[in-house]
């Protein structure tokens, strides 16, 4: 983790936010959270995204409006416009049979992800100091 002071999350030290953007991950969570909650809108995603995202850095509103066009364009999720209501139109999401087994294939991929996480943070973690020489 980085030692530095984090300028997002100064009381919640160490934080990932220097350790690179993980935007790759929000797609398996997205499909997680369609699939939990189907017609969804976008910004109702957004708020949820953060409980289970894999990183404490922002993820951008862009970054998810992204991935939903992207998933809409390979079949793992239908959009429509939502005019029921008084005020703008609203884009709904909702996840395709399609976008289910995607996130089976997601699940999968993470289980082999952490596993091999836990190894290595368990490899890591027992790793003797080196000697000092005298």
């Amino acid at each position: 983790m980085p030692r530095r002071a984090c300028p997002r999350h100064p009381d919640r030290h160490p934080c990932t936010c220097a350790m690179g953007n993980l935007y790759r991950f929000v797609e398996p969570v997205l499909l997680f959270l369609l699939k939990r909650n189907p017609a969804s809108y976008g910004y109702e995603l957004a708020g949820r995204l953060r409980e289970f995202a894999f990183t404490d850095a922002e993820i951008e509103v862009a970054a998810l409006y992204k991935t939903l066009r992207q998933l809409e364009h390979n079949g793992c999720v239908r959009s429509q416009w939502d005019v029921r209501d008084s005020g703008p139109a609203r884009r709904v999401y909702t996840l395709t049979p399609a976008g289910e087994e995607h996130l089976d294939e997601w699940l999968a991929v993470l289980r082999q992800i952490s596993a091999s996480m836990t190894r290595f943070v368990h490899a890591a973690t027992r790793i003797p100091p080196p000697e000092t020489a005298a």
